[in-house]
């Protein structure tokens, strides 16, 4: 997995290419932690990530309630296989997916 990260101000975009599972979302939710102070929009772009897990899903759920407190999560880019995902485990109705 690859993290392209983008900051603007207080809008911060994370590009993410290839696989988020059990193996590879432990980097994704270190670059998160080290990331989100004064951050009050977050952009996932997922035009290149090719396969979620529910590892994956998690450390989405756990931005999201971080975004909660303090600015908005946008996810974008989404490819269908990774929409079937969301549509199946209700992730639709939690993220704001563009």
């Amino acid at each position: 997995m690859v993290i392209n990260k983008n900051a603007e101000g207080a809008r911060l975009t994370l590009s993410v290419e290839g696989r988020l599972d059990t193996t590879t979302s432990p980097q994704l939710e270190t670059e998160l932690k080290n990331s989100l102070d004064g951050v009050s929009e977050l952009v996932f772009d997922f035009e290149k990530l090719d396969y979620i897990s529910s590892a994956g899903l998690r450390v989405l759920l756990s931005a999201q309630k971080v975004m909660n407190k303090q600015g908005e999560m946008k996810v974008k880019n989404v490819k269908p296989d990774i929409m079937d995902i969301f549509d199946i485990t209700g992730f639709v109705d939690i993220l704001n997916i563009e």
